[in-house]
């Protein structure tokens, strides 16, 4: 374990950085070394950089191909009208993908383990229902969309192509026991894949920017619009997203001062605005692309979507589209079966092995798909059931986020817990016209 530099003050230098080791935290710090304040420049570049990294495991649960479905589908429908949604989902994954990291930082405990020491004990068991429920939704999500890319790479089909993703998502899985680094950098890495891909996507297709400009407009254009919009917030703003982002914060940063916890806060932010940005630009660039190469041609799969790159943009687009599709299906579906294991051993205090939870969620996506169900649809609805889930996860985040007998230092602050009673309040009305026209 890494142990805590010391550095005391010279002649040379007012003050000297309390240096903080990427596994934090050991040993502790003097009275005398709290008071010091952070240097600037590369020495503090150098702490803060081994801390990044959680954000951009859950970010890519906003890229995944449940992402690709509904943007796919809003920006081929609708055009550029739902551009909005994509701006306004986005600043809230970073405020509650914000306040899951401090969550973790300062009550080392998952969401869920928040829920099972602090709720009563039928709403526990009810909370952990709902998230495996919303559990095996983003798992369908996910193994669908890493089918897709294999047929549309390789002809395979798509039950073959669902057992394929879900066995390499369990071996990306296995380098979660060689530590964090590894399995951040190869999630981080496919992440890249998918970025790729749409910077070359976006840089051919044309995008009409004033078009773009008009849909910063927040409006809807009839009940399968708002349907539409349903399914892309709940694709943006993902609950086992939410579930997952505290947990890797809670067992990788313990901080025992209040020097350590700033620069640890100060890390996640920078962590979570980074992550989340990169995954807000990538959802939207999906959008642009499919609103100005797409647009009238009634594309209503993500099969469909690759055809018409191909045609529209030429085979370099299609196939680079596809590999992000695959990219996406591979990591997400990893992250979704370790956010799925949180959730149990959060909730219940139980842990089964990662292959029987693998089995379990991957059964019924593994059915729908043998069943005949459309994929781009499955994705599509999936992705609204998700965004039922949301404020089962939120509302207790914002809950907890504002005790100050829970977080110590790292209480809300009234403005921030305003602004999360905000999203919520939007998400639950969404859902409940959504819930009204479906009725």
């Amino acid at each position: 374990m890494f142990q805590t530099r010391r550095y005391a003050p010279s002649p040379r230098r007012h003050g000297a950085a309390v240096p903080i080791a990427p596994e934090l935290l050991t040993s502790s710090l003097t009275d005398r070394e709290a008071d010091l304040p952070p240097s600037p420049g590369p020495r503090r570049t150098r702490q803060l950089w081994p801390l990044l990294g959680p954000a951009f495991v859950t970010a890519i649960a906003y890229v995944d191909p449940g992402n690709f479905a509904t943007n796919i589908t809003a920006g081929s429908t609708y055009g550029y009208l739902l551009v909005w949604v994509i701006i306004v989902s986005n600043l809230m994954a970073m405020l509650i993908q914000y306040l899951s990291a401090k969550a973790g930082v300062a009550t080392g405990k998952s969401l869920p383990a928040l829920c099972r020491d602090n709720l009563p004990r039928p709403m526990v068991r009810g909370l952990w229902v709902q998230a495996e429920l919303v559990a095996i939704a983003t798992d369908l999500a996910e193994v669908v969309g890493g089918a897709l890319a294999l047929k549309l790479l390789f002809d395979l089909p798509l039950l073959v192509g669902g057992t394929i993703t879900a066995v390499v998502a369990f071996a990306l899985l296995g380098l979660k026991s060689r530590g964090h680094r590894p399995f951040e950098a190869v999630i981080t890495g496919l992440l890249g894949v998918i970025l790729m891909g749409f910077v070359y996507d976006i840089a051919i297709s044309g995008v009409d920017s004033m078009a773009v400009l008009d849909g910063t407009m927040p409006r809807f254009a009839g009940t399968d619009s708002i349907l539409i919009a349903a399914g892309m917030l709940g694709a943006t703003v993902m609950p086992h997203a939410i579930y997952l982002h505290g947990a890797l914060t809670s067992e990788r940063f313990r901080p025992r001062t209040e020097p350590e916890r700033r620069t640890v806060m100060r890390s996640q932010r920078i962590d979570v605005v980074a992550a989340m940005s990169i995954a807000g630009l990538m959802n939207l660039s999906l959008l642009l692309i499919a609103a100005s190469a797409l647009s009238g041609q009634n594309i209503d799969s993500i099969e469909g979507a690759y055809a018409g790159l191909n045609t529209n943009l030429g085979p370099a687009s299609g196939l680079l589209f596809a590999l992000g599709l695959l990219a996406s299906g591979f990591a997400s579906s990893s992250v979704g079966t370790l956010s799925g294991q949180i959730v149990m051993e959060g909730f219940l205090r139980r842990r089964i092995p990662l292959t029987v939870r693998r089995l379990v969620t991957l059964l019924p996506a593994l059915i729908i798909i043998g069943v005949g169900v459309d994929p781009t649809r499955a994705l599509v609805l999936s992705q609204v059931v998700l965004s039922f889930g949301i404020p089962f996860a939120l509302v207790p985040l914002i809950w907890f986020t504002r005790r100050s007998d829970l977080m110590g230092s790292l209480v809300n602050r009234r403005t921030t817990t305003i602004a999360g009673a905000i999203v919520a309040a939007m998400i639950i009305a969404l859902n409940a016209v959504l819930l009204v026209q479906l009725a």
